[in-house]
């Protein structure tokens, strides 16, 4: 048999040519086309859920402790009572209006200046203090009293009075004794006190300090109260004054 005897078998048609490209796409699932504006408010929305989920809870509320009560209300007291006392010691100040006593030297004696030797003192003055009260309700009391006399600066005698009582407006002249003796003097100094005797007009400076209470009923409050006068007196054995000046202050 010959080869052109042998029947021919048709050969199957090849199938249809299809990419390998267009075969995936076709079975991966459709995605979701999400716009800018939606990512956005999805981001912002993310942060908001965790903040909210991280806040804490709150407990019940805790009771004040007595004590705090307590000492918060003794405070309140104590503030209105210093409130309280503070006014009415304004107005007692304004009503009363206190004023600081008054002292003063209206008259003076120089009976004694000389020298044992040419640096050691003897003299000997008198003069008349007058203590006044210019308050109108209030009394004082003088409690302490002490009296110096100075030449130059120099310290030459020393007094102390007795304490005493003065009502308002009242005024009280005491005679005050001043003696030195053998009052030790530097050489100008000396010098300086032969002048103003041989010129008939010594100077000397009188100084107090006094311990005042001030006394209105149940209340009172002391003070210091310092005075000085400065005075000129004539010569000795008859030495009157001539000039004086006095001060008064606290």
């Amino acid at each position: 048999m010959s080869s052109s005897d042998i029947p021919k078998t048709p050969l199957p048609p090849p199938p249809p040519f299809t990419p390998t490209h267009q075969k995936k796409h076709k079975q991966s699932p459709p995605q979701k086309i999400v716009s800018s504006k939606q990512a956005c408010n999805q981001e912002a929305e993310a942060p908001a859920v965790q903040h909210n989920s991280k806040q804490p809870t709150l407990g019940e509320p805790r009771r004040t402790n007595p004590l705090i009560w307590f000492g918060a209300i003794l405070c309140m007291i104590f503030s209105l009572f210093l409130i309280f006392f503070g006014i009415a010691t304004l107005v007692i100040f304004l009503d009363v209006k206190p004023r600081t006593p008054v002292f003063d030297t209206p008259a003076a004696t120089l009976n004694v200046i000389y020298f044992n030797s040419p640096d050691f003192l003897n003299g000997d003055v008198i003069f008349l203090a007058n203590f006044s009260n210019p308050n109108r309700k209030l009394n004082v009391k003088y409690e302490y009293l002490d009296i110096k006399l100075f030449f130059s600066e120099t310290l030459i005698a020393v007094q102390a009075l007795q304490p005493f009582s003065q009502n308002p407006g009242e005024s009280r002249l005491m005679s005050v004794h001043l003696i030195s003796s053998l009052i030790h003097l530097p050489p100008n100094t000396v010098l300086e006190l032969q002048k103003q005797v041989q010129r008939n007009r010594v100077a000397y400076d009188i100084r107090g300090t006094f311990r005042v209470k001030a006394k209105l009923g149940i209340f009172h409050f002391s003070y210091w109260l310092h005075g000085r006068c400065k005075v000129e007196m004539t010569s000795p054995p008859t030495g009157t004054l001539i000039t004086h000046s006095c001060k008064t202050k606290r």
